[in-house]
């Protein structure tokens, strides 16, 4: 046993967010635990770092045991390098060996030579008695295990860099127990894939919040749920805490259910005539006073939000057309010649590292950015609804109700007014809360406003730029299946991998080198068919490229035609024509979420059988490329 709370207290406000729970962990366990935002997740962690004291209870430790957190952001004022902040982690001795770094450096710049010399022995003589060089090459073990640039000052290094900085600081410790705040903030699938594969080697104890399906799926051995104050602990992964949470939800559903009718039963008891006050059981009395008690304690489940999607007219039927698009940032490809065409009722995903321009195809895409190359045609009749992942729409110094509202008391949601309180309700926001300035929200809080003021317009056309992050998992669910059944368009940036496979029909991958594939389905789609050397394209099939944009690897073209080629170039069309609609029925199969609840081998023979076409298909149109040059070549000569 590493930990056991008892009994553990912590109020800020009318109700404890801790309300005399217990907890233990024991060693080797990785324990997510799961509650909405605002339920305290955060708090208990604190509590068991030592940086919250609890109110009342008590917290006991195994003698020695080593915690390290994983903090949410950067220290603030931080100007050092990425070796200096995992140093950090080793306290004292991490102070000594990020002076040694800077000393280093400044000698190496040819700076003044003798005080720096000076001041380097006795950094050496320091670090001898603090056994500072066995923890140097821990420091350097860990920038190597998590692929981290030691010398690079932290100030210029991605979000997802800096959190697995942050990481870094934190394992450097060595510690029994780790615990994460939301370790996959700013991380994108690739980090995050990697982050798992860390921790699932790692031989301490995890204590972990996270949002991410997929990556709690995988790690946790037990779950624990903090609901009204109170832990309850479900032993194994997600899914078996979904079917026993589902029954305890039921079960206590049907408790209150009778213990509301008996309440009523006893206080119409109560109010009758003379004769029953005269002849009435004292215990009784006493009983139902009891009864209301208990009811007036009672800490109902907070409601899930309850918004809704406009929807405007219907758009054209296509909504989107990219021919052979480029897009450089500082010299280095973005985008290469990519094309796509993406039709009404799409939902496409968007996959790829932090930086590698998922954000940049959105906007060259929707006209905002011009491409280097090549066109980008929009369909007719679009209303674009954006939700941006910098929240850069919101006004930090206005109130959640006029960010959403623009200062008017009403607004119109699907032709009705709707005062703007009444709005923000669904979205879980008190009175209180809509009047508070943004300033005051925490991240989730922040996006649910954006998602607020997104739904307030009428839009075919939905483009989510990382709409995931910080949501609860309740909140996380109604998204997802409000874009499933949204009859627009959707284009999604995430790193959600369970969200994309949910939602999405297409996906448009990041391959390096500008590269970007489309691919059917979400992320797990991707995954299955990435080894396979086509890539398969949804919506209207591109045509080949102009003649002098072809591979070199394409047939030569004759000046002649035989009676065989001739023969061949008038039954193609009929071929390609068949496996256009083959691979539009296939396409439409595995875009129907339904279809993956079927037999995995139906699904692999499908996907491969796509793939397939896919491939017949290209050697089909460039063949009939090359015969119709080959053609016209031999008229031009006859002439």
């Amino acid at each position: 046993m590493l930990l056991t709370a008892r009994q553990l207290t912590v109020s800020f406000g009318a109700h404890p967010v801790l309300d005399h729970v217990d907890f233990t962990i024991d060693a080797g366990e990785r324990v997510c635990l799961l509650g909405r935002n605002g339920a305290g997740k955060s708090t208990l962690l604190k509590v068991i770092a030592g940086d919250i004291t609890p109110e009342d209870g008590e917290l006991a430790m195994r003698p020695g045991l080593r915690i390290a957190r994983l903090p949410q952001e950067l220290p603030r004022g931080f100007t050092g390098t990425v070796r200096e902040l995992v140093a950090q982690g080793l306290g004292a001795a991490g102070e000594l060996l990020a002076r040694h770094y800077q000393l280093a450096q400044a000698l190496a710049g040819g700076g003044e030579q003798p005080r720096l010399l000076a001041e380097m022995e006795q950094l050496h003589q320091a670090l001898d008695s603090a056994d500072g060089w066995t923890l140097e090459q821990r420091v350097d073990a860990m920038l190597t295990r998590l692929d981290l640039p030691g010398d690079q000052p932290i100030a210029d290094v991605s979000g997802g860099v800096g959190r697995r900085a942050l990481l870094g600081q934190a394992l450097v410790q060595d510690p029994d127990l780790l615990l994460l705040d939301e370790p996959t903030n700013h991380l994108d699938v690739e980090a995050i894939g990697q982050l798992e594969e860390l921790l699932l080697g790692w031989q301490g104890a995890l204590l972990f919040i996270t949002h991410d399906r997929a990556f709690l799926q995988r790690l946790a051995t037990r779950i624990v749920e903090l609901d009204r104050g109170e832990l309850r602990s479900y032993p194994g992964d997600y899914r078996r805490y979904l079917q026993t949470r589902d029954a305890e939800l039921v079960a206590e559903e049907r408790a209150q259910q009778q213990f509301d009718r008996r309440l009523a039963q006893e206080e119409a008891w109560i109010r009758q005539g003379i004769k029953a006050r005269r002849t009435r059981n004292e215990g009784r009395v006493r009983a139902l006073q009891d009864m209301r008690r208990q009811r007036a304690q009672r800490r109902e489940r907070q409601g899930v939000a309850g918004f809704d999607l406009q929807a405007a007219d219907r758009s054209g039927r296509l909504v989107i057309r990219a021919e052979h698009i480029s897009h450089s940032f500082d010299g280095e490809p973005l985008i290469a010649d990519f094309s796509t065409t993406i039709m009404r009722g799409d939902k496409v995903g968007l996959i790829g590292p932090n930086g590698c321009g998922k954000t940049t195809l959105l906007h060259v895409l929707l006209g905002r950015r011009h491409p280097d190359a090549g066109r980008v045609r929009l369909g007719t009749g679009l209303e674009i609804a954006y939700f941006d992942q910098l929240r850069e729409q919101l006004d930090e110094e206005l109130s959640v109700a006029e960010n959403v509202s623009g200062g008017a008391d009403t607004i119109t949601v699907n032709g009705q007014q709707r005062h703007i309180i009444s709005y923000l309700k669904d979205f879980l926001f008190t009175p209180a809360q809509a009047r508070a300035p943004i300033s005051a929200l925490s991240g989730g809080e922040r996006n649910r406003v954006l998602l607020a003021r997104l739904f307030t317009r009428p839009a075919n056309l939905l483009v989510l730029d990382e709409p995931t992050n910080d949501l609860d998992l309740e909140t996380l669910e109604l998204l997802e299946q409000l874009l499933v059944d949204y009859t627009g368009t959707v284009l999604l940036v995430s790193h959600d991998r369970a969200f994309l496979d949910n939602v999405v029909t297409s996906s448009l991958v990041f391959e390096g080198g500008g590269q970007v594939r489309e691919y059917v389905g979400g992320y797990s789609d991707w995954e299955r068919q990435r080894p396979a050397a086509p890539s398969p394209r949804t919506g209207a099939q591109q045509r080949p490229r102009a003649p002098a944009q072809q591979s070199t690897q394409r047939p030569a073209a004759r000046a002649k035609l035989s009676y065989k080629d001739k023969r061949e170039l008038e039954t193609l069309p009929a071929t390609i024509e068949t496996l256009e609609q083959e691979q539009e029925a296939l396409s439409r199969t595995l875009a129907d979420p339904e279809f993956y609840q079927g037999p995995a081998e139906e699904i692999a023979t499908t996907t491969a059988r796509l793939a397939e076409v896919e491939t017949q298909l290209e050697a089909a149109f460039q063949r009939w490329e090359a015969l119709e040059q080959a053609a016209r070549a031999g008229v031009s000569t006859q002439n």
